[in-house]
């Protein structure tokens, strides 16, 4: 299949921001910048300075002598074991440096850690889900970044670089995207693939060693951007705010009632947490930004600490939009998403965070991120089956919804829970106060099961679940009419089926543009970029004009 040129409005891949494979399949190995184990370790050297601080700064708050009585015999011994200790941490915080290199060859990015336990971890380039550049506060102050990036087949993070001078890590980033899209065979195929090599890389290009130069980002375009104040009203609107207002009007009415003031105590815990969620949120959700690249979605965010995300295209598994009752008024909505990795992250808050697509945006701003996320919806409308989905009840937009003889069940969601199937993806909506809409793409459909308790039996309904990825969204359709349960368990393992043998290579770049024939160009694909089967400019005009007049 072959595509007729990038989509309106999405910037082209410039041919010197794909940059070479950093080496050869014996490439050279490079190491972090120097100061990494000190910006990552200063909490160690802050715990050293504090314990033998600690009695003097005790002794002066107390109004006592800084130095006590036999201070002077006991000063060599204490500077002595100080330094030893700081020279211990110090040298430790050098061989960690020295010990730790990587290396990105022949498809597979390496890093060797460790000098007493070693270590050496290795990713498949074309198994990359998603990249991250984060910048601690400290570590912006130095001009350092952490890349680290998730891999297909790994429950934490395959990789983590920290830390890295800003500008080698966005090289790094470009180059390890490269080698997950496809781009860089498309490199290395020269006049067999109608590309000149020479031409693409330009003079001083990146040699096959090293990074050389650098090189541009692939340029990108931004989708939408959440205001500050539109992030303070979502939190104020949250669901922990309405819970923590409801527990102190009952404190109030109990203290009232009971004339005892014990019961406003039992709010500053909730308080302090709800304090501390708060900043969390705000930190990671200020300044958000959303962008479309050639090399995926780049989601950028953080007051203090800064996070630039880079999510490939095809790698997101599931998708789900979500409106909280205290949001309708002002037509709010959150998107989340799967991707492989995040959802088994150990910090359960950094995953939390790594997985919203939007933090907070109207219908508008849901349709501007839709079409990176399913560039084919696969309907010759799909803002009206996308609103119908979100705010709709009973069939329509193409929905099947729970049959009557079940509305006992859930007798105010039975005419919102349903279904309805695209020729790309499955969306599945629930809820009638807190409104969900699942969109899961056809080929990340990875097993089916149904569902079906005694009450359920007794009204011939039945659950369909969607096994995909671990994450916030958990695909399942409840209370359908056990005949269409059937007949859509099948339906969608036959979509499944064909949607998967589609997806010939892992490498997104590759599954649209040919590796041969004049088509092949290294600016032709994006994201947004139709399902195979589809012209290239048909998808997103949809989105666009859909959007404009449901918007």
């Amino acid at each position: 299949m072959t595509t007729d040129g990038p989509l309106p409005g999405v910037p082209p891949l410039p041919p010197d921001a794909v940059p070479e494979s950093q080496g050869t399949s014996d490439g050279e190995w490079l190491r972090v910048h120097p100061a990494s184990p000190f910006v990552r370790g200063w909490v160690a050297l802050a715990a050293i300075l504090f314990f033998f601080g600690r009695d003097l700064f005790e002794r002066t708050l107390q109004g006592q002598p800084v130095f006590e009585d036999g201070f002077a015999r006991r000063a060599p011994w204490l500077l002595g074991g100080g330094a030893a200790v700081l020279a211990v941490a110090v040298l430790g915080f050098v061989l960690t440096w020295y010990f730790t290199k990587y290396q990105v060859s022949g498809g597979y990015v390496r890093v060797n850690t460790g000098f007493l336990f070693r270590q050496h971890r290795q990713a498949r380039l074309d198994r990359v889900q998603a990249i991250d550049i984060e910048q601690p506060l400290l570590a912006r102050i130095f001009g350092l970044a952490e890349l680290k990036f998730e891999v297909a087949d790994a429950g934490e993070s395959a990789v983590r670089l920290a830390y890295l001078p800003i500008g080698d890590a966005r090289r790094l980033r470009a180059t390890i995207l490269a080698g997950a899209s496809g781009a860089e065979e498309n490199f290395r195929a020269g006049p067999a693939a109608g590309i000149d090599a020479a031409a693409v890389r330009g003079p001083g290009g990146p040699s096959a060693a090293s990074f050389g130069p650098p090189a541009p980002e692939a340029p990108e375009l931004q989708v939408l951007r959440v205001p500050p104040s539109r992030l303070i009203g979502s939190l104020l609107l949250s669901e922990q705010s309405f819970f923590i207002v409801v527990g102190g009007i009952v404190s109030v009415l109990l203290s009232a009632l009971t004339d005892n003031r014990a019961f406003y105590f039992y709010l500053v815990p909730a308080a302090l947490g709800l304090a501390a969620g708060y900043w969390n949120f705000f930190n990671k959700g200020y300044n958000f930004t959303a962008a479309v690249s050639p090399d995926g979605i780049r989601l950028r965010y953080g007051l203090l600490d800064t996070q630039a995300q880079t999510l490939p295209p095809g790698r997101i598994q599931a998708v789900k939009i979500a409106q909280p009752p205290l949001w309708r008024p002002f037509g709010w909505y959150r998107m989340q998403v799967n991707v492989a990795g995040y959802g088994t992250s150990g910090n359960a808050a950094e995953g939390n965070t790594r997985t919203i697509l939007l933090p907070v945006g109207k219908f508008a701003d849901i349709m501007a991120m839709l079409p990176l996320v399913l560039p084919d919806p696969g309907t010759e409308r799909p803002a009206e089956m996308f609103a119908a989905g979100l705010t709709g009840r009973d069939s329509g937009g193409g929905f099947t919804t729970t049959p009557r003889r079940a509305r006992l069940l859930a007798p105010l969601a039975w005419r919102r829970n349903g279904f309805a199937a695209t020729d790309t993806a499955l969306l599945i909506r629930s809820g009638r106060w807190w409104r969900d809409l699942v969109l899961v793409p056809h080929q990340r459909t990875q097993s089916l099961a149904i569902h079906q308790g005694p009450l359920a039996r007794r009204f011939r309904v039945a659950d369909l679940v969607l096994h995909t990825t671990a994450g916030p969204v958990a695909p399942r359709l409840t209370q359908a009419g056990l005949d269409e349960a059937r007949q859509l368990f099948d339906e969608q393992s036959a979509r499944a089926r064909l949607a998967r043998r589609r997806q010939t290579t892992e490498q997104w770049l590759r599954q649209v543009v040919p590796a041969s024939g004049p088509a092949a160009t290294p600016g032709t694909p994006v994201p947004g970029a139709p399902h195979p089967g589809t012209p290239a400019r048909e998808a997103r005009p949809h989105y666009q004009q859909e959007g404009q007049q449901h918007g």
